[in-house]
């Protein structure tokens, strides 16, 4: 039996089904319409979130809980498991210093135990990869170092670009300047942006219309693609805010190029604040991001 867990937050959107198979601990991130806060008991089906947004309520994000972190990790250091947890980049939020206060804590109180965090550097479905594949490792009977050593080898390696459709959204977040948001969305300018090898968002370039954004992701993957050290039977995800029909358009062309394992999923709100409806993104191990 192994002797560790492996634990993430639930910005990584992995899927329900897949928590559920593997008995995988989520620590909530929240976020929060007016005084109504959500996120743990209190959540927002997808649509019902992107529908609030659409309508012009703004939410807000906010970093997780550091009780409800120390009591979902004690109650895994008591039965004596250690804990191997991939957490959210920790250039884009607290929430990863908050994990590893806690487990600092924690582990004065419980010596003989071990917490190790993993900073993936990374967001949604970005963070996530590395949670499907911290799993797979697991399961082939690797040891939580093991583990560990091969997601720091292959994070540079996930990469993460995606469009929006509205630029208000980033803008309200400091990615774009209010002037950008007005012209781009009078002129239907669709921003592709990455995730950098630091965890950091950076806007990489723009196209005209929505069809040609997708398009794009899907040229950019195949251009950034390392097929001799990853191969197509590598996970590819597919993220999405509310536009399933556009996800699933991604993922044919990527079906299209040979990719066995490709994985759709919601962005979940308190990622979705900052992206807004319509956000479509592709995940992919390919060359070193920069």
């Amino acid at each position: 039996m192994s002797d560790y867990v492996i634990t993430t937050d639930s910005n990584s959107d992995v899927l329900p089904e897949f928590i559920q198979e593997n008995n995988l601990t989520i620590i909530p991130q929240y976020y929060a319409f007016g005084e109504t806060v959500y996120g743990d008991e209190l959540n927002m089906p997808p649509h019902e979130f992107y529908e609030t947004m659409r309508k012009g309520e703004l939410p807000k994000s906010m970093a997780n809980n550091p009780a409800v972190i120390r009591e979902r990790f004690e109650k895994i250091l008591k039965e004596g498991k250690n804990i191997l947890h991939i957490a959210f980049s920790s250039a884009l939020s607290g929430s990863c210093n908050n994990v590893v206060m806690t487990a600092n804590e924690l582990l004065e109180e419980y010596p003989e135990r071990r917490i190790v965090v993993f900073d993936s550097l990374n967001a949604s479905l970005g963070e996530g990869v590395s949670v499907y594949r911290a799993v797979e490792l697991q399961k082939e009977g690797k040891s939580m170092d093991e583990v560990y050593d091969i997601l720091m080898q292959e994070r540079e390696h996930v990469n993460v670009s995606f469009t929006v459709d509205d630029l208000n959204h980033l803008q309200r977040g400091g990615r774009v300047s209010k002037t950008t948001a007005v012209v781009g969305s009078l002129v239907n300018i669709k921003p592709i942006l990455t995730v950098t090898s630091t965890g950091e968002l950076k806007a990489d370039g723009t196209v005209r219309g929505r069809k040609k954004s997708l398009k794009t992701l899907v040229s950019r993957m195949e251009a950034a693609l390392d097929t001799d050290a990853y191969g197509k039977d590598r996970m590819v995800a597919v993220l999405h805010g509310d536009c399933i029909d556009d996800a699933n358009m991604v993922a044919d062309m990527v079906k299209g190029m040979g990719f066995t394992n490709v994985v759709i999923n919601d962005v979940s709100p308190s990622i979705g604040t900052h992206a807004g409806p319509g956000v479509v993104g592709l995940v992919f191990y390919g060359k070193k991001r920069l």
